[in-house]
C-alpha cells in the first residue's frame, strides 16, 4: 500500500509538472460585514410600534452578518472565469428565512451563488464576451445607483471599445423562465412564462465630458408572474413559485383596482422599453455637474395594465480640500386619480444599487443597515437635497451629512384605495390597488404628503482593509390627514390604522475587505 501511494504521489507530481505551462492564476477577494441596528422605523401603526420597530416585523435592535467571497480563475488576458458566493445578510439568532440561518448551531444551507460567469475575447479582435450569472446595471452618474435595472442575472454581455472616445456594451438577459407549473384547467407547464431583456449602452468620453445614452427592451410572458395556484390572474406576493419576483412585479405592473377581481386571462406577451441619458461635466474641475434622465413604458394586451413614466435627477457639487459640498434634486412622474388606466409611474425591473442621495429614506446604505423606509426607489416622488460629502479633519476619518426634503407626485385621490386595503366594506376591488402600492414599498406618497430626511455617515479606516461605519438617520413624515386623502389615522390599512410615526435608525458596521 505504501508503494502504491508513493507511485500515485509521483504520478500526481508528474501531471502537475506537465500541465504547469497552462497554469491558471486563482485570485480571491471578499468582504465580511458585522452590522448592528437600533431604531424606530415608524411609518406604520402604534400597535406595531409597541411590539417592534414596525420595519418588516423586526425588533428595534437587530444584529446582522454578511460574507462575500469572489474567486477569479485567470488563464490570461483573453480568458477568465469568476464564481461569487454570499452568506447572509442574516439576522443573529434567526433560524428560518428570510434572513435566517443564524440561530444556535447555525446548521442551515445559507451559502448562495451570487454570480458565476466566464469572460473571453474573440480572437484577433477587441470584442469581449461575458456569459453566465453576472451583475448588470444601467448607467447612472448623479444618483449613485440605477433607477431601472441593476441585479445579478443570467445573461450574455458583449463589449467593444471603438476608440478613446466611444465604446459599446450590449446584453441579452433572461431573468425568469420555466417557473410556471400549470394548473388544473390544462394550462401547459412552463408555457409563456419567460421574461427576456436586451439592452444597449454607448459610453462617450470627451475632454471633461462623459455621456452614456442607453436603451433596454423587455418581453414579458403572460405566465411569468403567475402563482402555481392561480387560475386566471397574475400573482401578487413575495415569491413566484419559489422565485423572488417582487421587485419586477411591483415595478412592471400598475396600480389597478380590478385586476384580481375580474381574474382576466393574460394570453399575450407584454412589452416594455426604457431609454435614458446619463452624463457628467468635469471640465470646470473642481466643479462637477451630473445628471440622469430615465423614461420607461410597459404595455400589455389589456391597456388597463399599462405603465409609463419618467424620473430625472441633477447633481451640482464642488470639491474642496476638506470635503465636497453639493446640491441635488429629482422628480419622478406619479399616478393620476384613475387606477383603471394603468400607472403613470416609471416601470422598474430591479434597482438594487446604492442611492447616493439617501441612506435611509431610500436604499442607499453601502453595507447592510436597515434602509428604504419610504421605498425601494424614487419613482412617484420628488425631492431636493444638500450634502457635505467626505468631510475630513482627521486622517482616515470621513463624514457625510445629508438633508433631504421630499414629497409624492401621486394624485391624492389614490390615497383612499390604499387606505381601504383589507377593509371588507370597501368598494369592490380597491384592496388590489393597495397590494401593488404597498407590497414592496412601505409608503405611497401623494402630492399632499411631504417628508424630511437628515442623515450623518461617519467612516473610519482603522486599517488598510478594515473600516468602521457609524450612520445615524431620521425621517420625519407629514401626511395629509383630511378625510379625502388619508384621514385622521393614516395607518396604511393593512399596515395598521393607529397613525404614522417618524422613523430613525442608528447603524454601526464593521467591514473587513480584501
Amino acid at each position: 500500500m505504501k508503494k502504491l501511494m508513493t507511485l500515485a504521489l509521483a504520478a500526481a507530481m508528474m501531471l502537475g509538472a506537465a500541465t504547469g505551462a497552462n497554469a491558471i492564476d486563482f485570485k480571491a477577494k471578499g468582504q465580511w460585514i458585522m452590522s448592528f441596528d437600533y431604531g424606530m422605523h415608524g411609518n406604520f401603526s402604534e400597535s406595531k410600534a409597541k411590539n417592534n420597530s414596525g420595519f418588516k416585523n423586526e425588533d428595534e435592535f437587530e444584529a446582522r452578518s454578511r460574507v462575500r467571497l469572489v474567486i477569479d480563475a485567470v488563464a490570461d488576458e483573453n480568458l477568465s472565469g469568476q464564481v461569487y458566493f454570499e452568506i447572509g445578510k442574516s439576522i443573529w439568532g434567526k433560524a428560518e428565512d428570510p434572513q435566517g440561518g443564524m440561530a444556535m448551531g447555525a446548521d442551515k444551507n445559507i451559502v448562495k451563488l451570487k454570480r458565476a460567469f466566464i469572460d473571453w475575447r474573440v480572437p484577433d479582435t477587441d470584442l469581449k464576451l461575458r456569459m453566465g450569472i453576472q451583475g448588470i446595471g444601467l448607467p447612472y452618474m448623479a444618483m449613485g445607483g440605477p433607477t431601472v435595472f441593476q441585479s445579478d442575472v443570467a445573461a450574455i454581455t458583449a463589449s467593444y471599445v471603438f476608440n478613446e472616445n466611444a465604446a459599446m456594451t450590449a446584453f441579452w438577459a433572461r431573468p425568469y423562465n420555466d417557473n410556471y407549473v400549470g394548473n388544473a384547467d390544462g394550462d401547459q407547464k412552463n408555457f409563456m412564462d419567460n421574461m427576456d431583456m436586451a439592452g444597449l449602452m454607448v459610453p462617450l468620453t470627451f475632454d471633461g465630458v462623459k455621456l452614456t445614452p442607453w436603451g433596454m427592451f423587455a418581453s414579458i410572458g403572460s405566465n411569468t408572474f403567475r402563482n402555481d395556484s392561480s387560475k386566471n390572474y397574475a400573482y401578487v406576493g413575495n415569491k413566484i413559485n419559489g422565485v423572488n419576483g417582487g421587485y419586477a412585479l411591483s415595478g412592471l405592473f400598475p396600480l389597478r383596482a380590478d385586476l384580481l377581481s375580474h381574474k382576466e386571462k393574460l394570453n399575450a406577451y407584454g412589452t416594455a422599453w426604457w431609454g435614458g441619458l446619463s452624463g457628467e461635466i468635469t471640465k470646470w474641475d473642481p466643479f462637477r455637474i451630473a445628471w440622469d434622465v430615465n423614461y420607461g413604458s410597459a404595455s400589455y394586451d389589456n391597456e388597463k395594465m399599462n405603465r409609463e413614466g419618467w424620473l430625472a435627477s441633477l447633481l451640482l457639487e464642488y470639491k474642496l480640500d476638506w470635503g465636497t459640498p453639493g446640491l441635488y434634486g429629482w422628480y419622478g412622474s406619479g399616478d393620476d386619480s384613475n387606477p383603471k388606466n394603468g400607472s403613470e409611474r416609471m416601470p422598474v425591473v430591479s434597482a438594487n444599487g446604492n442611492n447616493d442621495f439617501s441612506n435611509f429614506a431610500f436604499n442607499g446604505n453601502p453595507y447592510i443597515a436597515r434602509e428604504g423606509v419610504l421605498g425601494t426607489n424614487m419613482t412617484g416622488t420628488w425631492g431636493i437635497g444638500a450634502r457635505l460629502k467626505d468631510v475630513s479633519f482627521l486622517e482616515d476619518l470621513k463624514h457625510t451629512l445629508r438633508v433631504n426634503f421630499m414629497g409624492g407626485t401621486n394624485a391624492p385621490k389614490m390615497a383612499k384605495y390604499i387606505r381601504d386595503y383589507g377593509n371588507p366594506y370597501a368598494k369592490h376591488g380597491v384592496s388590489d390597488v393597495a397590494r401593488y402600492a404597498t407590497a414592496y414599498d412601505p409608503m405611497y406618497l401623494t402630492t399632499d404628503d411631504t417628508a424630511l430626511e437628515i442623515g450623518l455617515t461617519n467612516t473610519y479606516k482603522m486599517y488598510d482593509n478594515f473600516t468602521v461605519m457609524l450612520d445615524a438617520s431620521y425621517v420625519a413624515l407629514w401626511l395629509e390627514d383630511s378625510r379625502s386623502v388619508w384621514g385622521k389615522n393614516p395607518g396604511r390599512g393593512a399596515l395598521g390604522g393607529d397613525g404614522v410615526y417618524d422613523a430613525w435608525n442608528v447603524n454601526l458596521s464593521f467591514v473587513y475587505s480584501f
